[in-house]
């Protein structure tokens, strides 16, 4: 049976994770076994500690030359990130060359087994590596061009994601209507959910974003509209956003009412840092 790796995942509990990849190699072949434990690696480098992941993959290199494109790609993928990824708070031009050299392996190993979830994969955190709007902008949009023309499940979940980035970058670059336009479509994506179901979480992040453009776009009412929604949301599922206060902050501000925005500039100072 193949490999289920996001049914062993939950990104916001690392060592969680470590534990279920650490079970799954109980008589897992030796080919899932290596990829399992590039994904060990991965969850190390989701606690910010690098050098273990680091350490962990270069004993897995040792083992890949009879590993398939998928373990290759993998491989050459968390190396990528331990280099440079969401979890870096800074990254060094040396580092930036490291991470590009295995993500251009990760690219080529996954295109030449055709495996277009890992592309994507790949073609996307290239824009960790090139950080101009313009340049996130264009993986972006060559990571969509793989999602469209793929028939792969495991490529066409990344649209949600992909037309996400796509939108974030627009707006890094002012080209609002545009990013609405992409956030909207995330948003219709997550909303439609998979068959697994729908990430609750997610919906809220798209509806966030639409709600973050609005007000770039001065449509502040309809942005209100949302955030008053997804705070109470959010305030009722014990799980209150320091990002909606502060856009609500700023709305009541762009608004003229001071008072309210003063009571989220209140709320915010009672939140741990993000």
């Amino acid at each position: 049976m193949a490999l289920d790796l996001p049914s062993l995942w939950d990104f916001g509990q690392p060592a969680l994770s470590e534990q279920r990849f650490v079970a799954a190699l109980a008589g897992a072949s030796a080919d899932d076994a290596l990829i399992l434990r590039t994904q060990i690696a991965r969850s190390y480098g989701l606690r910010n500690d690098f050098a273990k992941a680091r350490e962990m993959l270069r004993e897995i290199e040792l083992q890949l030359t009879d590993g398939s494109p998928e373990a290759r790609a993998r491989f050459a993928l968390e190396l990528g990130r331990s280099y440079a990824s969401a979890t870096h708070d800074a990254v060094s031009a040396e580092d930036k060359v490291l991470a590009r050299a295995a993500y251009e392996q990760a690219l080529a190993t996954a295109r030449a087994g055709h495996l277009d979830g890992l592309a994507i994969d790949a073609i996307h955190m290239l824009a960790f590596v090139d950080t101009a709007p313009s340049d996130q902008l264009m993986w972006a949009e060559v990571a969509l061009a793989v999602v469209q023309s793929s028939s792969q499940p495991a490529a066409k979940r990344w649209e949600g994601s992909i037309r996400h980035n796509i939108g974030y970058a627009l707006h890094q670059l002012g080209r609002y209507d545009e990013a609405l336009a992409q956030f909207q479509q995330a948003k219709a994506i997550r909303e439609r959910g998979s068959d697994s179901g729908k990430d609750l979480q997610a919906i809220r992040v798209a509806e966030w974003m639409v709600a973050w453009t609005l007000r770039a776009l001065g449509r502040s009412d309809e942005a209100l509209a949302i955030q008053l929604r997804l705070e109470r949301e959010r305030d009722a599922a014990g799980t209150p956003s320091r990002y909606v206060f502060e856009e609500l902050a700023h709305l009541y501000r762009a608004l003229g009412n001071d008072e309210r925005a003063q009571h989220y500039t209140e709320r915010l100072r009672g939140m741990p840092p993000a």
